[in-house]
């Protein structure tokens, strides 16, 4: 049985290389690997390690970790008025192709329900072409009403 857990620093090696996965199924990477890894889980331990604004999970199967998704709360301005004062980015929702079949979802409803528990406002994400309808059946809007400046 596959295990949903919160992420911790000493899980950063094992994340970076589902990065690593995940980004290079997709488009041929243009950093060597080793290089990669070693950058990434820095960061990734650097920000598994203080409460700050990143949040994450893992899925684990016989002490492997096999998915992750991670969370960016961001902070809005104070509000006089009875609105939440966060947003929230989801990335990196990745799981190993022979452990899907329900873990992504798994992975996902448990970011969900740290943002309402965070009293998050809006998540918003860049979903893969895959992905769409995973993130449809579970109330996210496609198009909505989001803009973006891409630089």
């Amino acid at each position: 049985m596959i295990e949903i857990k919160r992420a911790a620093s000493t899980d950063a090696g094992a994340m970076a290389q589902l990065r690593w996965e995940f980004r290079a199924e997709r488009q041929p990477p243009t950093e060597r690997q080793d290089a990669f890894l070693k950058r990434c889980a820095a960061w990734m331990r650097r920000e598994l390690a203080t409460a700050g604004a990143w949040q994450a999970w893992v899925a684990v199967d016989n002490r492997i970790i096999v998915g992750q998704v991670w969370l960016h709360t961001i902070g809005k301005i104070p509000n006089p008025i009875d609105e939440t004062e966060h947003h929230a980015y989801l990335s990196n929702l990745y799981v190993r192709p022979s452990d899907r079949g329900g873990t992504g979802t798994r992975l996902l409803e448990a970011a969900i329900a740290q943002a309402r528990a965070d009293r998050v406002d809006r998540v918003v994400l860049w979903p893969s072409g895959r992905s769409v309808t995973l993130y449809l059946r579970h109330g996210f809007s496609h198009g909505g009403d989001v803009m973006e400046l891409k630089l």
